[in-house]
């Protein structure tokens, strides 16, 4: 089963439920889904590949997590509760992100294969990473624990 379709009978499920948050997020999920396929001309196959959907799902969280952080600035606690709650609604449909150890144990690792000594060889180091983690790794963090590395 694509993970379009999981959304989808997710949503359906929520509908049913009457849970209306999980469907009011569900929603937009798949109106941007439609927007992508729209977007990159797939007409045919009607399913979005699950790469691609869950590179729409990392932004869509990233997006998220940014107005969080406006919301805790500006102090807007209720706006605040609705986006957290839309972004554990959307993760679950995402690959299980590493542990913060893990993560750097893995970037230690490629720093040593690629040879980095200095924080100019951030941009190996990353793209090493992204060819074999960019499912299950946090790049926010890894980017931070390369900067810590490397300075």
């Amino acid at each position: 089963m694509s993970l379009q379709t999981k959304i989808e009978t997710k949503l359906s499920e929520a509908l049913k439920a009457k849970d209306k948050k999980t469907y009011s997020t569900l929603r937009l999920v798949v109106a941007a889904i439609k927007d992508t396929m729209i977007a990159k001309k797939i007409r045919d196959k009607k399913i979005l590949p699950d790469n691609d959907l869950i590179g729409l799902l990392k932004k869509m969280v990233k997006q998220r997590n940014d107005s969080c952080d406006a919301y805790k600035k500006a102090g807007r606690g209720e706006l605040l509760e609705n986006e957290m709650s839309e972004i554990k609604i959307i993760n679950e449909f995402l690959p299980k992100q590493l542990s913060e150890e893990e993560t750097k144990k893995i970037c230690l690792e490629t720093m040593k294969k690629v040879g980095a000594s200095s924080i100019k060889d951030m941009g190996k180091v990353m793209g090493a990473l992204k060819k074999e983690y960019s499912d299950v790794l946090d790049f926010s963090k890894v980017s931070q624990i390369i900067k810590e590395t490397l300075k």
